[in-house]
């Protein structure tokens, strides 16, 4: 386990030593940030509504029957922006962009296209890691605004259709707007991005050494994306530490 954290960390540190190279693979980023962007927007739009929805749904009720129908807005935005969005929203792009990382680099490393790379004197660094690190952590930041936004409209929705509540839609966001600050959604947006490197950084490495033929890429998938999670809730917490303070 420690040398696996030894070579994550270390991968990432050569990437950060690669960041010169950006301008040279700008088109790689601006692919995999389109095809990040683009294959998970559907899935955040559906994910973050009924996230929303739920909360509202859970946490309205119990606030209206203590006079507290102002805080309803409130606790659902804090909710969202501070903790939901980000964290599923990572959970949702290790499972559907981390695992598709590690299968690809897995795939050439299995039939040997990044021996190649490197017999031609492309470090694979440049060419595979960097841009796909760069493209993540710039797209989920931006998913996770989109997500703040739809959950906090899913959440004023059933607030203002369901008959315990029926908080209507300005009054919700009213509230919202009282108590929700900006450093709330920044804190948030901040969480998404250690956790986009997260994602990047882990995938790569475990496509980086796969090892077994179409067997080990199955195996570099799974624990792509379970130790993507399991990064995520640890850094959740410390991040949420450092941030209350």
């Amino acid at each position: 386990m420690f040398e696996s954290i030894g070579e994550v960390i270390l991968l990432f540190w050569r990437t950060l030593l690669a960041l010169p190279q950006t301008w040279r693979q700008r088109q790689k980023v601006y692919e995999q940030f389109f095809e990040i962007g683009n294959a998970s927007l559907l899935m955040v739009c559906v994910l973050s509504f009924f996230i929303g929805a739920v909360i509202a749904l859970q946490t309205g009720p119990v606030l209206v029957e203590r006079s507290l129908a102002s805080a309803v807005g409130g606790v659902v935005g804090i909710a969202i922006a501070k903790e939901l969005a980000p964290v599923m929203m990572a959970i949702l792009i290790a499972g559907r962009i981390g695992s598709a990382m590690a299968a690809e680099i897995g795939s050439m490393r299995v039939y040997q296209e990044i021996d190649a790379l490197r017999t031609m004197n492309i470090n694979p660094i440049h060419y595979l890691v960097l841009p796909r690190i760069l493209a993540i952590a710039a797209a989920v930041p931006l998913l996770v605004i989109f997500s703040i936004l739809v959950g906090w409209f899913g959440g004023a929705v059933v607030a203002d259709l369901n008959h315990q509540m029926q908080i209507p839609l300005r009054a919700f966001f009213t509230d919202l707007q009282n108590i929700v600050a900006l450093k709330d959604v920044v804190h948030g947006v901040f969480k998404s991005f250690c956790f986009a490197l997260i994602i990047g950084t882990v995938s790569c490495h475990q496509g980086l050494t796969t090892i077994g033929g179409p067997r080990g890429i199955g195996r570099s998938v799974t624990k792509a994306v379970v130790n993507s999670i399991v990064l995520i809730v640890v850094f959740d917490y410390l991040l949420t530490r450092f941030l209350v303070k």
